[in-house]
């Protein structure tokens, strides 16, 4: 289960992790992007700091070829959460029509040329989307955050062998989900 205030306060985590995975750009990399994110109290601080460290070691030129290389080349480390998961085009197809109708069902257009299933843009909805008071929240933002985390665990172990600077940034995002999951122990002892 998800806890929606936590999700919550985290909407601006989620904004940030959606822009680093769109192809970088320079406004991506200015502080106050970091900084109104981030706070040493936040759960992914360690290694989001990392990532954030290592993205200044390197030239914007640089960290686009590593961007393109990274996730617009290789199977393995696509941004597309359900690719390597879910094999079948019609179990695929049918997550994704679920998740459109999700980002529909709080208000927010699909990009026609885009997946439903794009990382950046499951992150966006969570950034931008309006759930609390909703009822069918719950269920919906369980489902998105399901699949983040089904499609980020193979990426993470993958960018970890290649030691790509995107490993902290998934571990990152990993962690702020993980904060915000209650333990089936903790939802059982509230019954």
């Amino acid at each position: 289960m998800i806890n929606l205030e936590a999700l919550n306060q985290y909407k601006k985590s989620f904004g940030f992790f959606s822009n680093q995975l769109t192809y970088p750009e320079k406004l991506d990399f200015h502080p106050k992007a970091f900084e109104s994110a981030f706070d040493e109290k936040h759960p992914a601080y360690d290694s989001i700091q990392q990532y954030w460290d290592n993205m200044y070691e390197i030239s914007l030129d640089d960290i686009q070829e590593v961007y393109t290389e990274t996730f617009d080349f290789e199977k393995k480390t696509t941004l597309y959460m359900t690719y390597n998961k879910l094999t079948e085009q019609k179990e695929r197809g049918q997550m994704l029509a679920r998740l459109k109708v999700l980002y529909e069902m709080f208000g927010l257009e699909m990009p026609k040329s885009e997946l439903s299933d794009f990382l950046p843009l499951m992150l966006e909805f969570l950034y931008a989307a309006e759930w609390i008071g909703d009822s069918r929240a719950q269920e919906s933002l369980t489902l998105v955050v399901m699949v983040i985390e089904d499609g980020t665990y193979e990426l993470m172990k993958v960018l970890a062998q290649k030691n790509s600077p995107y490993f902290h940034l998934i571990k990152a995002l990993r962690e702020t989900l993980k904060s915000c999951v209650i333990e089936q122990e903790k939802v059982a002892s509230h019954d």
